[in-house]
């Protein structure tokens, strides 16, 4: 592929499938579905960048002077005469290209999102070299058998194009009749220009056995490139329903251009309809104001960039923010996978608009209790109650965790009301990564530190609390550093005698180890419990050229200035300290529209056997092409 962009469609990982029984969960990780997710990121290093528009136009400038030099000089004519006409022939071919680059460009900007000038003249230069190649062949192959260059010349044209051909059959939303004459104009006009000098210098004889090699030579190129396309097509249908190259298409244009509706008319085609959950705890002051608010969603933030439900925490932040006027507001990760990213940007209208009305709370209570820590096998639980609400945190720190399964949840929920609170917000800590997360092995360990927590917090005396709450945006950590523009927020709650912080970074995951450093940060300032949440936005992903496709937190941050970030909220939090009162509401948002885990699945299937069956084909269908030309060579 070519762009500016790396990819991270891939990034769905740890996909799942539970098991009920006797009402105890039983999760038992979904190899088949691992195997293919393993297998699509491991494509991420196929992905590469392209050179700065001017650099790109200087190379192609250099490549068609040597082109049109190389061809001069099979013409075998007097040093200088030969050589002046390289030189033209060089920028003539430059000229044409732009042109025709120009053209592609402005004839179907309405369907071509990813067709900019600097992907032409990207195009245009990878298919000139490797035109060149067979220039080069032929120019030697010149000195053995006179006029021989041209056959050579005819196969360079039909490589370049059925390069472009494929590109354009991957990439372009054009009808297939513009993709053919996309595809065959430069080289075209340019075989035109040959084909005509050669003539009028004598260089070359148009007998019927050299027309009949070109007219064939041509037709078989596109007959094999038709061949290998559809091949590659029946895979999608079969599987999805929809030809590979139509799913390629919307993915090359979310990657490289953020143009979602291809994307997301697939997902709406496929997507299912699931209840998604919302909780909010919202702390005021005495005087009634909204000082902090931590909403919880139980849709996943995928699958990358602004697709999907990628941004949506940023975006419920942003709205309650621009409600709740002096609110801090916090969107760590709930307890859901890639099966619940949202659609389409209008079901995340729908949810968000719920997430604002979720706010309207009037019932507010006084009391808190510290929180408790439990920890089972690896798998630590913290539990703090709010009114009668356990808002519960799970984390495998310094263990990799990905996203836990909302079957956790409700056996969460099912062991708070055993245990006589209201309701439970169950936050998935998502903060330590270092390889392959062990789900199957989490879940009991998880359970078992969950009850006994929520039993030790109901023996909590509740009692007055009170609240601080700062934000701070790092200027230096971008997406590109894996921090999204929610930045770091700290929420920092004294009950009694234990100062508690809960720290959100709007990042994916981070790095192992860094959550307890900056524990540690934390209590020379006085904290004496805290937990570190990353949002799991997936507005990171598919930003940089790595493995995963993004940079979790600290990874390619300092982190040092991290940590200082996180001290700088700290203190200022804890400036703003003061007595408060705290309300919660939960809410079920009905018939929502997901992409689901079998449409998961499926798309990874699709991409792992598609790019298999493109190499299979690659080494069958041009190699073979390969032969009949050169059958056709030797023949005509």
């Amino acid at each position: 592929m070519f762009g500016e962009r790396p990819v991270t469609f891939f990034n769905l990982l740890q996909c799942y499938e539970v098991k009920v029984s006797t009402g105890v969960w039983a999760l038992a990780a979904s190899n088949s579905m691992n195997g293919h997710i393993s297998n699509a990121i491991k494509r991420y290093s196929s992905l590469f960048t392209l050179p700065s528009h001017k650099t790109l136009l200087m190379w192609l400038f250099v490549t068609c002077l040597i082109n049109g030099i190389l061809i001069a000089a099979a013409f075998q004519l007097y040093p200088y005469y030969w050589l002046a006409l390289g030189l033209v022939f060089g920028a003539t071919l430059f000229i044409l290209t732009q042109l025709s680059d120009f053209l592609i460009r402005f004839s179907s900007m309405k369907e071509d999102p990813v067709f900019n000038l600097r992907r032409c003249s990207a195009l245009s230069l990878y298919s000139l070299l490797l035109w060149l190649v067979f220039i080069i062949g032929g120019v030697i192959a010149n000195n053995f058998y006179t006029g021989f260059w041209f056959k050579l010349f005819l196969i360079g044209f039909c490589a370049a194009f059925a390069l472009r051909l494929l590109v354009f059959s991957a990439v372009s939303f054009a009808g297939s009749r513009k993709i053919i004459s996309f595809a065959v104009l430069p080289p075209l006009l340019y075989a035109i220009t040959v084909v005509y000098t050669a003539s009028a210098v004598n260089a070359i004889r148009l007998e019927t056995s050299l027309l009949a090699f070109s007219v064939f030579s041509v037709v078989f190129t596109a007959t094999a490139v038709y061949v290998y396309i559809f091949s590659i097509n029946r895979i999608g249908t079969k599987i999805l329903g929809v030809d590979s190259f139509s799913f390629l298409r919307a993915f090359m244009a979310t990657w490289t251009e953020d143009h979602n509706a291809p994307f997301e008319t697939l997902f709406e085609k496929f997507s299912q309809e699931r209840n998604i959950q919302l909780s909010i705890l919202l702390f005021c002051n005495a005087k009634g104001v909204v000082k902090a608010a931590v909403i919880v969603p139980a849709f996943h933030p995928g699958p990358f960039k602004n697709l999907g439900s990628s941004a949506l925490p940023n975006a419920i932040q942003t709205a309650l923010e621009n409600k709740l006027e002096h609110c801090v507001v916090m969107v760590p990760h709930g307890l859901s996978g890639h099966d619940l990213d949202l659609a389409t940007q209008a079901q995340n209208q729908i949810v968000l608009e719920r997430a604002i009305r979720l706010s309207d709370i009037h019932d507010f209570g006084i009391n808190a209790t510290p929180s408790v820590n439990v920890t089972r096998d690896g798998a630590s639980v913290g539990c703090q109650v709010f009114n009668g609400c356990a808002f519960v945190t799970l984390t495998l720190a310094p263990e990799t965790m990905e996203d836990l399964p909302p079957e956790l949840n409700y056996f969460i929920l099912e062991a708070a009301n055993k245990n006589g609170f209201s309701t439970a917000i169950a936050v998935d800590a998502h903060n330590s990564i270092q390889g392959p997360f062990k789900i199957d092995q989490a879940i009991k360990p998880f359970q078992e530190a969950a009850l006994i927590s929520l039993k030790k917090a109901s023996r909590q005396h509740p009692a007055s609390f009170q609240v601080g709450v700062a934000r701070v945006a790092p200027k230096e950590f971008g997406l590109s550093e894996g921090m999204g523009p929610g930045g770091i927020a700290v929420l920092v709650i004294r009950v009694g005698d234990q100062t508690m912080a809960y720290v959100t970074i709007d990042g994916n995951n981070m790095v192992s180890g860094l959550r307890e450093h900056i524990l540690s940060a934390l209590s020379e300032l006085g904290v004496s419990n805290g937990e570190i949440f990353t949002t799991d936005t997936h507005v990171v992903n598919a930003v940089v050229l790595k493995a995963r496709g993004y940079h979790p937190v600290g990874e390619a941050m300092d982190h040092e200035s991290l940590i200082q970030y996180v001290k700088q909220a700290t203190l200022d939090a804890l400036a703003s300290l003061e007595q408060a009162e705290v309300g919660w509401r939960t809410e079920t948002v009905s018939r929502v529209k997901v992409i689901g885990e079998a449409q998961i699945e499926a798309m990874c299937t699709l991409m792992e056997k598609a790019i298999k069956k493109a190499k299979r084909l690659a080494v069958t269908v041009f190699p073979l092409l390969g032969v009949v030309l050169a059958a056709l060579l030797v023949l005509l």
